[in-house]
């Protein structure tokens, strides 16, 4: 990927278009906690990645330039390392990471207030259509983001009912 930075700013929505993989999900938290499961190791093992897969943090530095590195553990025994530097962190609003390791994406996630609970779209744009197109047939992408986002929802509902 050439220049990352630029791969979203300013780029019209029309050349994106086949270049992406997103969701959006609202979830019954509050912004903070679900930006805190975002951007804290001890919460992200828990719930990231496809249903069946465990997650190994061995650096997680949540701030423009840091580096987000672990492994993705699957249900059939294979390691996926996964290195990610930071770009843009706005707390608890948005989270900006290029995905380094093959694949490679840059990665954004927005929280938005929604009255008492909180909206959080996950966009991953590609450089090409035919990189998304084989991320997607090679390792089900789109199934692997709605897995992981379900994993989160159960996560907050976890942590909410210890607080509650």
């Amino acid at each position: 990927m050439t220049n990352p930075k630029t791969v979203l700013a300013g780029i019209p929505a029309s050349s994106i278009a086949g270049r992406e993989i997103s969701s959006t999900r609202i979830f019954q938290a509050p912004r903070e906690l679900v930006f805190k499961m975002w951007t804290n190791p001890e919460h992200i093992v828990k719930w990231y990645g496809p249903r069946g897969f465990s997650n190994t943090v061995f650096e997680m530095d949540v701030r423009p330039g840091g580096m987000w590195r672990h492994i993705l553990h699957g249900p059939d025994g294979v390691d996926y390392k996964n290195e990610a530097m930071y770009l843009e962190v706005v707390p608890p609003e948005k989270l900006v990471y290029h995905h380094l390791s093959g694949p490679e994406f840059v990665a954004t996630a927005t929280f938005e207030e929604h009255g008492a609970a909180t909206r959080v779209t996950m966009r991953m744009v590609f450089e090409s259509v035919e990189l998304r197109n084989t991320t997607v047939e090679i390792f089900h992408a789109v199934e692997g983001l709605e897995d992981t986002l379900d994993r989160l929802g159960e996560q907050l509902e976890a942590q909410l009912a210890k607080v509650g």
